[in-house]
């Protein structure tokens, strides 16, 4: 990592009391991703080569989810007790900065602004230059409850004023600050600790370092976003509309990299989807969550819910299927209605059809499994043809067993597989039959109750009914 890499600092001590929730505000998710880990990510893509995050309300809940995403300690974690500002809270961060130099651009960030692009960040780093201090303004429709950008006549920037703090002609400034900042490590150091708490809210103020730059002559500068890229979130309604900007905003880069998305509003698509891969189609009701990746060409039609799982080239997921912790080969056909739990493995060419459901299951390349079954601690081979109402009896009430059934194996409708038991290559299972003891290669198993027919049964049947319905009539 280049020595001139920005360090971030995250701001995420907020109680977030109009969540009106048990779950600290930044672990709620936005297009899938825990909102904490937003800003995260997007330090990240510019490169910063520290990340430091000021937490207060549940610290260890949050850092759990850190340590887990982006493993223990990547994410340097400090305490602000009390809720005493946002000038508080940097210097908090200080502490974990001891060892950088006086020149290193420190990134400020909030935990609650999910939409904040990279080149808006890219574009504050170059717009600082020698600068102390560059931040982010916006021009919202309604600049209530927003810091005020406050310039003279010349246009210079000399301070901000917060909305409780602000006069009535300034409220009616029109600019305000978007709580985004590229700060020299050093200016921070040299006057952190000379913010006062001589406002409205009793807080050291951040934005107060503006006014300080302003009179030691330094030029603050500053870089103007869309309203929606800077949007914090405060309540759930605006983690809903959030949400549904961001899932948007994905969906339109997928469609720019050459994929067919059709009425992309219905369609979820989790920000952390690693892959979707050209001329692939996804269908109106679709969800893709967590690490999915799709291949080239893939068809997932409506409905299908697919969660944390790879899909191969040229695969098709037919409507409604549900796929979690699993991998399709490619040009397999799942669906339609097919459930792929945890551990499900399909193969190449492999058929899964209607209201099929598998478990840490295995099936071959060839394989067919077209309706009706469940397949679960199965390992399948290759070309073998499940028949409908198939299942395996992996579980004795207390252990799981596995069933093994070899390349080219044909089992027969309504079988019941009692594990831990081995279908050999090539061996064929009557429709019917229930497998307790292993079927040896190219053997015919058969396990039916003998056929039996009573000759003129219907017609006793019937003369018995015929009784009772005169009896009913008397």
């Amino acid at each position: 990592m280049a020595e001139d890499a920005p360090i971030a600092v995250i701001l995420a001590a907020g109680l977030g009391t109009r969540m009106k929730s048990d779950t600290a505000k930044v672990l709620h998710r936005v297009a899938g991703r825990p909102l904490v880990a937003w800003p995260v990510e997007l330090a990240r893509s510019v490169g910063a080569r520290r990340v430091v995050m000021v937490l207060g309300h549940q610290l260890e809940a949050v850092q759990r989810v850190l340590d887990a995403r982006y493993g223990p300690g990547a994410v340097a974690v400090t305490r602000q007790e009390r809720q005493l500002g946002t000038g508080d809270a940097v210097r908090q961060a200080l502490s974990a900065l001891e060892d950088e130099p006086k020149d290193a651009t420190v990134l400020i960030l909030s935990g609650d602004v999910p939409l904040l692009e990279r080149q808006t960040l890219l574009s504050l780093t170059a717009t600082r230059g020698h600068a102390p201090l560059a931040l982010v303004g916006t021009r919202p429709a309604n600049p209530t409850g927003y810091g005020r950008l406050v310039r003279d006549s010349a246009g210079r920037l000399m301070r901000i004023v917060e909305e409780k703090d602000a006069t009535d002609e300034e409220k009616r400034i029109a600019e305000v600050n978007a709580g985004i900042y590229a700060v020299s490590l050093g200016f921070l150091r040299a006057h952190l600790g000379g913010l006062t708490t001589r406002n409205a809210q009793g807080e050291f103020y951040l934005t107060d370092l503006v006014g300080i730059a302003f009179r030691e002559g330094s030029e603050v500068r500053t870089i103007l976003a869309p309203e929606h890229e800077v949007a914090g979130i405060n309540d759930r309604v605006e983690l809903a509309r959030m949400d549904a900007l961001a899932r948007l905003r994905i969906a339109e880069a997928w469609m720019q990299k050459g994929v067919t998305i059709v009425a992309p509003e219905t369609v979820s698509i989790d920000a952390d989807v690693t892959e979707i891969g050209k001329d692939s189609e996804i269908f109106p009701g679709v969800s893709l969550r967590g690490n999915t990746s799709l291949g080239m060409r893939v068809r997932v039609d409506a409905g299908c819910v697919i969660t944390d799982s790879v899909v191969g080239d040229d695969a098709v997921l037919k409507p409604c299927s549900i796929l979690t912790e699993s991998r399709v080969g490619p040009r397999a056909q799942v669906g339609p209605f097919a459930h792929l739990r945890p551990g499900s493995v399909l193969s190449e060419d492999v058929h899964l059809g209607n209201f099929v459901e598998t478990k840490k299951t295995s099936l071959g390349p060839g394989a067919k499994a077209n309706h009706l079954s469940y397949l679960g601690d199965a390992v399948i081979g290759a070309r073998v043809n499940v028949g409908a109402g198939t299942i395996t009896c992996n579980y004795d009430g207390v252990h799981k067993h596995t069933t093994v059934i070899e390349d080219e194996a044909f089992i027969g409708s309504d079988t019941q597989l009692v594990a831990p038991v081995r279908v050999g290559a090539g061996a064929y299972v009557g429709a019917g039959t229930t497998v307790t003891r292993d079927v040896p290669q190219g053997a015919l198993a058969l396990t039916r109750v003998e056929q039996k027919h009573l000759e003129g049964y219907a017609k006793r049947k019937r003369a018995r009914e015929g009784k009772k319905s005169e009896g009913k009539k008397e």
